[in-house]
C-alpha cells in the first residue's frame, strides 16, 4: 500500500521520519510519498484533506477531525518547549502596550497563533508569515513583536532580540499540563488495522532514531543545511520525548484541554463531534 506522507524540514521531524522513509526498519508493505513543508502549508493543506498522513498544528488538527485521528506516535508536546514573544526593545514592555502592538506570528492555523491568543486575547494587529522570517522582521522593524517557534528558540538572543514571554509557561502555569504543539494525524477513512500499522511504523521509525542518538544522520543534516549540529540536537532533545513515542495518558488530557480551549475561544466553528484519538489494539 503506498500512502502520502508530509511533515516538516526541521529536525524533530526528519528526526522521527528517517528510518521509515528511507527503509531502514521493515516498513511491513507499506511505501510512503514524502512531502516536505513548512507547518503552516501542511495546515492548510489538511484542511483541505490533502495528505494520507500528516504532520500539523492542533487547532489545524482540530478544524480538519472530520477527516483525520490523532496517531499515538509522532506527535510534539512537552514542558518548557513552547512560543516565545519577542522583541528587539524593551522585553518589559506592558500587557497592554502588546495587545495595541503588531505581532508576527507563523500562520493562522498554528499552535503558536492558539497559545498567544490564550495569553493576549484583545491583541488583534497579527501579521502572519513563514516561522523562519520573524525574525528577520523584528529585527528590522517590519513589525513590533514576534511570536517564533523551532530552531528560533535557540538563536534570537545572538541576534540581539529580547524574550517577552515563554508562552509554553504561560499556559503550564495556568493550565498545569504539558504544552501540545505538532501532532501526526491520518485519515480516518482507513481500516482500523491500517491506521495501526501506520501508527506502529511511526514509533518503530522514532526508536529507531533513539537507539542511535546522539548520531545526527544524512537526511537530518541535508534537510537542516543552515544549522549546526548543536542547534539539530539541542532541537531534537526539547521536541522529541516520550510523548513522541506514545501519547499515553497525560498527552491526551493535555489535547484535551487544548481542545477545551479552542473551542470555547470560538477559533472556528461549528466543531464537528469525533473522537480524537487512534482507539489501540487490545
Amino acid at each position: 500500500m503506498q500512502l502520502t506522507l508530509g511533515f516538516s524540514p526541521c529536525p524533530n521531524d526528519t528526526f522521527i521520519f528517517d528510518a521509515l522513509v528511507n527503509k531502514k526498519i521493515d516498513t511491513e508493505g507499506m511505501d510512503f510519498d514524502v512531502m516536505l513543508e513548512d507547518v503552516e502549508t501542511l495546515n492548510r493543506w489538511a484542511l483541505k484533506g490533502k495528505l494520507d498522513v500528516t504532520k500539523l498544528s492542533f487547532p489545524a488538527f482540530f478544524q480538519s477531525i472530520h477527516d483525520y485521528v490523532l496517531l499515538n506516535s509522532g506527535s510534539a508536546l512537552g514542558k518548557g518547549v513552547g512560543p516565545l514573544l519577542i522583541t528587539r526593545n524593551d522585553p518589559g514592555i506592558k500587557k497592554d502596550e502588546i495587545e495595541e502592538a503588531s505581532i508576527a506570528l507563523p500562520g493562522v492555523n498554528t499552535t503558536a497563533n492558539l497559545l498567544f491568543g490564550f495569553a493576549y486575547p484583545h491583541a488583534r494587529n497579527k501579521n502572519f508569515m513563514i516561522f523562519s522570517a520573524i525574525e528577520n522582521a523584528v529585527l528590522t522593524g517590519q513589525t513590533d513583536l514576534g511570536v517564533i517557534i523551532h530552531e528560533n528558540r535557540f538563536t534570537y538572543q545572538q541576534k540581539g532580540l529580547h524574550k517577552i514571554v515563554d508562552l509554553g509557561e504561560y499556559w503550564e502555569q495556568k493550565m498545569n499540563v504539558p504544552i501540545p504543539l505538532g501532532a501526526i494525524a491520518m485519515k480516518r477513512k482507513f481500516e482500523n488495522t491500517v491506521l495501526r500499522k501506520v501508527d506502529g511504523l511511526i514509533r518503530k521509525s522514532l526508536e529507531y532514531g533513539l537507539a542511535n542518538y546522539p548520531l545526527i544522520t544524512d537526511y537530518v543534516k541535508h534537510h537542516s543545511q543552515e544549522m549546526s549540529e548543536q542547534v539539530m540536537r539541542q532541537h531534537i532533545d526539547l521536541y522529541v520525548n516520550n510523548y513522541s513515542v506514545d501519547l499515553g495518558a497525560d498527552g491526551k488530557a493535555a489535547i484535551e484541554t487544548l481542545y477545551g480551549v479552542y473551542k470555547k475561544m470560538k477559533m472556528a466553528e461549528p466543531l464537528e463531534s469525533h473522537p480524537l484519538f487512534l482507539v489501540s489494539s487490545a
